[in-house]
Order: C-alpha cells, then structure tokens, then sequence
C-alpha cells in the first residue's frame, strides 16, 4: 500500500483539502485558512503556515503524493512553498506538485485540448491548454484593470453608480435598497470606513459585497438586477474570446459568483456562442485524484 494522496485548493479566501486512497476513495476532506502562493511580507507567509500546518495536523496518514493548486502561484516560488509544505506535512519535494489554482481546476475538468474554462470568483480569468500543453489565459488582470463579471467587479460597478447617483442627486432614490444592503454590509454608510474598505481591506472583502449586489437584486432593486445580468453578459464574453481564439470547444463556468443569482448563468447561456457547461467541482477532492493518477508538473 503507497499510502494516501492529497489535494490542495489553496484560496485566499478560504482553503479546501482533500485526501483519497489507493483505490481513490475519500479518505478525508477539510478546510483550513485561506492564503496564496505570494509570499512578499512575513504576513503573507504566516498565512500559507498556518494553512498547511492545519492541514497536516489533519492528514490520516502519511502521503505518498500531491496536487496542490495555489492562488498566485508562480513556478519560481516552488522551493520556497514546497519547503514550507514539507514542514508541515512531511511531503517530500519530489512528491509534490505544485500549480496554480486556475489551472488546477481546468485539469479537474477537462484534458488538454477538450475545453475551455471561465472562473469568477473576486476576480474573473478564462483559460484552456491545449493538446501540447500550451496555456492561453484572458482576462484576470486584477480589480483595477479588468476582472469584468467577478464579484469585486459587481462590488465596484454598485459603489461606483451609488456614489454617482448621490452626487446627482444628493440622495440615493430608487437605488436606496441597493444602499442599504451594500453599507449593511460593510458595516457603515460612512465614507471614511468604504475607503479603508475598498483601498485597504484586500480583494477579498471587496468581492464579498457582491452578495449584497444580488441581495438588493433579490428584493426587486432593477439596478442591481441589470449589473448581474451585465455580469453574465461580461463572463460569456471572456468564453466567446476563448472560442474564437482557440476552437468552438465547450465553455465550463465556475466560481463562487455563479452562486449569486440564477440570472448570471442565463445570461451566461443568452450571450455565449457555444456550448456553456455548470459543473460541480470540487477542486480539492479532483487534486487528490490527479495525485492519485500520477500527475506530475512544475512549470506552466
């Protein structure tokens, strides 16, 4: 018996494992705290120890292999985050492999060259390798450049036409259950706490207003209704790059933001020039049986 494999979803959100056996049954799963592959400040790197040392505290047994898909991960960080996996797990470098988490869930989807993948989450990237192993990615240029159709987008096209419609009109009008479901959330209508939010509290905490976004679109707010059909509209249009570029191939739409409201996925299915899929993934459990399946790469 080779003992168990293990598979990684690290976020910066959250982070999600998975543990199967020989046979690739379940074994174990579990969350553990969020973190990223960037390493630039002794935060940063407390951050990702305090992932994998929950995760090893959690492991059955020993492992004989792993996948571990990183948010931000870059090949030349691989002996650092590996020396610091090892600490905490025991797993041999040699034993691991290491990508990022966009490409991971593209290879728990599909094989090379069968499809193409969209995932929005606080940001947006699509992505697809073809039969060579060659990667195309579009979009993910982060929140101050592009990221159309994630949740921090949603977050800051609300904000942005909020603040816009009180300075047209001193109040927020019809747009006022928008309001309040955005500064309920954030805590406070002041604009001194939404700037320490949006400037300062991270990626993260700017995508989490999108739920109130589909809040506010729940309760009947026509605005906020027309941003998550926007959002859609913005996301199919990531997959017909895609199709365009590198063949009429099916379109997987993921990501927490598909989440929000049934109306993304129908403008999702309105706008997209081929076949649109909404799988089920669970990354960490399908990195466990990459590892399992003897899957082995290092470099993009």
């Amino acid at each position: 018996m080779r003992g168990h494999f293990l598979g990684c979803d690290i976020g910066g959100t959250a982070s999600r494992f998975a543990v199967v056996d020989e046979a690739g049954a379940l074994v174990r799963r579990g969350s553990a705290p969020g973190a990223s592959a960037l390493l630039g400040t002794p935060e940063d790197r407390a951050r990702l120890e305090a992932a994998f040392t929950r995760i090893g505290a959690s492991l059955p047994g020993p492992i004989h292999a792993a996948a571990i898909g990183l948010s931000g991960y870059d090949p030349g960080a691989f002996d650092a985050i590996s020396a610091i996996i090892g600490t905490s797990t025991g797993i041999a470098t040699d034993r691991l492999t290491l990508l990022d988490d966009i490409e991971l869930a593209f290879r728990v989807l599909f094989s090379p060259g069968e499809g193409h993948l969209v995932s929005a989450g606080t940001g947006a990237i699509a992505t697809h390798i073809n039969a060579s192993g060659t990667r195309l990615r579009i979009g993910g240029r982060g929140l101050m450049i592009d990221d159309a159709g994630s949740g921090g987008w949603i977050a800051l096209c609300a904000l942005r036409a909020l603040y816009r419609k009180l300075d047209e009109d001193g109040a927020y009008g019809d747009m006022a259950p928008l309001a309040t479901a955005l500064f309920e959330a954030v805590g406070s209508d002041e604009w001194a706490v939404v700037k320490r939010l949006v400037y300062g509290g991270g990626r993260g905490k700017i995508g989490a207003l999108s739920l109130a976004v589909a809040k506010a679109a729940d309760a009947g707010d026509r605005f906020s209704q027309r941003l998550l059909n926007d959002a859609g509209y913005e996301l199919a249009r990531l997959g017909n790059i895609m199709i365009a570029r590198a063949g009429n191939l099916p379109v997987a739409f993921t990501g927490g933001v598909l989440t929000l409201s049934p109306a993304i996925g129908r403008a999702i299915a309105e706008n997209l020039s081929g076949t649109a899929l909404f799988p089920a993934l669970d990354t960490a459990e399908g990195a466990a049986q990459l590892a399992r399946d003897g899957f082995q790469r290092q470099s993009v």
